[in-house]
């Protein structure tokens, strides 16, 4: 590769108004722009990127506040900035909205009424939640409906219609893809048995090889509709809720016929950067809308909170020093705790009426409604604020009833709009003593239907659910078997009236958690109404229920709602990437994108979502699971790399220390401790430990004088799902902890003299593998395989600078069951039983741990395989004997050692690989 172009064009941009500005022209040069990113060499945890850069302010052009500035008004507190250089592919870069895509008219051509065939190379967020499209011919508008290619929440998805109006589709989960890949998706319209076929394929471009993903057969043969839209990136579809892709196209095909005639191919590589018409091979036109082409690789993203004006003494020389920062830094200033998970999700819900949390302070007087326009509910005889153990809440109060002074409560409930059909009261409490009478629980007050007052009672040997008329006649009565088991833990109760005809059909749910749901359902002649009030009994019916906590009571304006759904148990259990993925959901200013390295299985389960801040929340997702919380450096956002993502990774970048000046100084690896834990104990937040302690090899909690290094214990508390992942968490730490390997604090990389090694750098992120070969004779033969942790960059236009630290990346290689490498366990110990010569092929090896090696006649398959004497790598062509010791016939001096091997060394599988967590 030649380099980019000189100067090297390095940008920077300010987003002024709506506009992103190029202010490369007034950045110092003398003072290079330097980026950093990710975990700090001493650090444990992911820093805030940062971008430091210095700015001509001689004319105030920078001066904030200065009126005659052109940017007086436009730039102030975190104004985003974004730094990019120049890559050598051009794209498509499209940001998801409406207004930015690309299109080519409707032509004969184009009007596929039979079997499709549609493709694209790209780098997309796989796992957005909302539906992206890659390619449609299809327009909601005059039900111009014939195909759309897209993928949403990990899958990958075609949709065609018939008709124009109606949609069919089908759809797969998407494997574990790199960054930039290609898809395929294929429709065959008459597969020959009576229907149709779709089917769905990846590679890594779109010059394959292909893998197929899925394929689905069913349905009718059909003909796809001839729609007049355009082949674009789609506009927004309502009813689908449709967007162009948020990400970068690099080149797409359309066939008539699966591997049929090429009809339209926009490749978008090799055009100019700026292009926004062009015509593709196929001879289709295309215009692009709101962007352009672009071939710029963004080095960071981030905003600017600071604007600190210096001049010198002659005042001549003004300037602005700028120090950006990414989301994170944000995310963790000043940000008040996230509420409860009930106080979240029920005020969402469409059909809420009504809705009091209960959550106020210990002086409260009465319940406050985030609901605009509900009154707040009014309580007496309560003590506020004193029950904390339900996890989906904070502190709810307690009925403090007496003989003779009662705890008193009454919530008005708004009328709803329209005439619904059903409505729903549903509220939360807990009774750790149970009462002998029966007590009302719940009194809910109607009009304008044939039931005036329902009381929903409880004692300890049943409920009851009462029914008064508006002369205060009881009019029903339902008798429900419930327990015990409904006291001494928390219970929700839903009341649910549906219109049904001439009748109403009544459900009532006792749900306590932790338990199963008990129901009790029937019907009775007459209307709904509505709910007019919510509280305690009066009368003859009061409830003296002295110690129950209360609290979450909604009213909806439908039978059924999914409000306390997941929040009603605090989502214990859910998956750390589903958590986040919800947490993104619910914080519209969040972005965040995620890698799930395995689809076939989740993440780790987490415990329930206590009330905390949401960079907390979401630290914590990270930290049970073991990935990476990182920032993005192409947008204003997170993006989450789950841990077996960082498993069994193919080298992101490879250095040759002795070609020429790959490795520029300073490269000095340490093999110390700051990373060493032996003894680690993990315990579950409000649940059991686990503990795992090495206790051999040569990082082991043994003294130094019988092999060890002594003890280096750890205790985490983690968020958990269940008890029994403290153990398996706490195993995968301590094997982290005693990674055999050396850090590298510094590698640093000349990218102006080692132009070569530009388009490897432009692609490597944090968390991927580095691999140094040809180290120097003084340090291991091995090459050194490191995680990239950490980033400086270091640009002007004429040098560019990149030095990482990397901690050791083999230990993240794990076992793969029946792989021909990563599916060998090594030995629990096994030594030479007598010396060796430097160049002797014939190794006596004995098994010290009680497992010997497999043979050649058992297992002749499993040969040959590479094997570490004492530091010398030897490949094992051949073992016989079932007893220790064994026979082995070697290849001596694979990895450049020489030498002469005593009796007890060490001997080991040279490539070992790991049960992962």
């Amino acid at each position: 590769m030649a380099f980019p172009q000189t100067p090297l064009d390095v940008r920077t941009e300010f987003r002024i108004g709506t506009t992103w500005t190029d202010v490369s022209a007034d950045t110092y040069t003398r003072a290079p722009i330097t980026i950093t990113r990710g975990v700090p060499d001493e650090g444990t945890t992911v820093d805030p990127s940062k971008c430091s850069l210095v700015l001509n302010n001689r004319g105030g052009k920078y001066s904030p506040k200065n009126p005659l500035s052109p940017y007086y008004g436009l730039i102030g507190r975190n104004t985003p900035v974004r730094v990019s250089v120049p890559q050598t592919e051009s794209y498509l870069p499209l940001d998801g909205t409406n207004s930015v895509y690309a299109s080519t008219p409707d032509a004969t051509a184009l009007d596929l009424t039979g079997d499709l065939d549609v493709r694209a190379e790209l780098t997309a967020d796989w796992t957005a939640i909302r539906p992206q499209v890659i390619l449609s011919k299809w327009d909601a508008t005059g039900n111009q409906r014939s195909w759309a290619f897209l993928i949403t929440n990990g899958l990958i998805r075609l949709s065609f219609s018939a008709d124009g109006i109606t949609t069919l589709g089908a759809q797969a989960a998407l494997p574990p893809l790199p960054r930039r890949a290609a898809l395929r998706a294929t429709l065959d319209v008459n597969n020959g048995v009576g229907g149709l076929t779709a089917a769905f394929y990846w590679a890594p471009s779109l010059a394959g090889p292909w893998t197929s993903i899925a394929s689905f057969s069913g349905g009718s043969p059909l003909t796809l509709f001839n729609s007049s839209a355009p082949l674009r990136t789609i506009m927004p579809d309502p009813a689908t809720s449709m967007l162009p892709l948020e990400g970068q196209v690099y080149r797409a095909e359309l066939r008539a016929g699966i591997g049929g005639t090429v009809v339209a191919s926009p490749d978008f590589r090799a055009l100019a950067p700026g292009t926004t018409s062009f015509s593709d091979p196929a001879t289709r036109a295309w215009t692009l809308t709101g962007t352009a082409v672009s071939n710029r690789n963004y080095r960071f993203f981030g905003e600017i909170s600071a604007w600190p004006v210096r001049w010198d003494v002659s005042g001549k020389d003004v300037w602005v020093s700028v120090e950006a920062a990414g989301i994170l830094r944000r995310l963790g200033q000043g940000r008040k705790p996230l509420a409860s998970t009930l106080r979240r999700s029920i005020p969402r819900a469409a059909s809420l009426l009504a809705y009091w949390p209960m959550e106020e302070g210990e002086f409260a007087t009465a319940a406050s409604s985030p609901v605009v326009g509900v009154t707040p509910l009014q309580l007496t005889r309560a003590t506020w604020a004193s029950n904390s153990t339900l996890a989906s809440s904070d502190a709810l109060p307690v009925l403090a009833a007496g003989s003779g002074d009662l705890a008193q409560m009454t919530g008005a409930v708004p009328a709803p709009t329209g005439s619904p059909t059903g409505w729903r009261v549903q509220w939360l409490y807990r009774l750790d003593t149970p009462n002998t009478p029966m007590y009302t629980f719940m009194r809910i007050a109607c009009s304008g239907g044939t039931i005036a007052e329902w009381y929903v009672q409880q004692s300890a040997t049943g409920s009851r659910i009462l029914g008064r008329d508006a002369s205060g006649t009881d009019v029903l009565t339902y008798n429900v078997s419930t327990g015990t088991d409904l006291y001494n833990r928390w219970n929700t109760v839903s009341v649910q009236l549906q219109q049904n005809g001439s009748n109403v059909d009544i459900d009532i749910y006792w749900t306590d958690l932790g338990g199963a749901p008990g129901h009790y359902g029937n019907s009775y002649a007459g209307t709904i109404g509505r709910v007019r009030t919510v509280g305690s009994p009066a009368g003859g019916y009061a409830a003296a229920l002295d110690g129950m906590a209360i609290g979450h009571i909604s009213v909806f304006s439908a039978s059924t709602t999914t409000a306390f759904n997941g929040a009603l148990t605090a989502y214990d259990g859910e998956s750390a990437i589903n958590r986040m993925g919800r947490l993104a959901q619910e914080e519209p200013l969040l972005p965040l994108t995620w890698t799930d390295g395995d689809t076939t299985v989740n993440s780790e389960a987490m415990g329930p979502q206590r009330p905390a801040e949401l960079l907390v929340l979401l630290e914590d997702c990270a930290a049970t699971d073991g990935g990476l919380l990182l920032e993005r450096r192409d947008r204003l956002g997170l993006h989450y790399r789950d841990r077996t993502s960082l498993y069994n990774q193919t080298p992101g970048l490879v250095l040759n220390y002795a070609g020429a000046g790959e490795v520029a100084p300073p490269l000095e690896p340490d093999e110390d401790d700051q990373k060493l834990r032996n003894d680690v104990t993990v315990t579950r937040d409000g649940g059991s430990s686990g503990r795992v302690e090495i206790t051999s090899g040569p990082l082991s909690t043994l003294p130094p004088e019988q092999g060890g290094v002594g003890v280096y214990d750890d205790a985490v508390t983690l968020s958990l799902g269940s008890d029994d992942q403290a153990p398996q968490i706490a195993g995968w730490l301590a094997h982290l902890g005693t990674a055999d390997e050396a850090r590298y604090p510094s590698i640093h990389v000349q990218l102006h003299t080692a132009i070569a090694l530009i388009p490897a750098v432009l692609d490597l992120e944090l968390g991927d593998l580095l691999r140094i070969d040809n180290l120097p004779a003084w340090l291991p033969p091995e090459p050194a395989l490191l995680m990239v942790r950490g980033s400086t960059e270091v640009l002007d236009q004429t040098t560019w600078d990149v030095t990482y630290n990397g901690g050791p990346g083999r230990v993240w290689t794990v076992g793969v069951y029946d792989d021909a490498v990563r599916g060998r366990y090594d030995t629990g110990g096994s030594q030479l039983a007598t010396a060796a010569t430097a160049t002797a092929t014939a190794l006596s090896v004995a098994y010290t741990d009680g497992t010997r090696w497999v043979t050649t006649a058992s297992h002749p398959g499993s040969f040959p395989f590479d094997a570490v004497v004492g530091g010398e790598r030897v490949t094992v062509t051949g073992i016989t004997g079932t007893a220790s010791p064994q026979s082995w016939t070697v290849v001596r001096s694979v990895n450049g050692i020489v030498k002469a091997q005593t009796v007890g060394t060490d001997v080991r599988l040279a490539d070992p690989s790991y049960y992962a967590l």
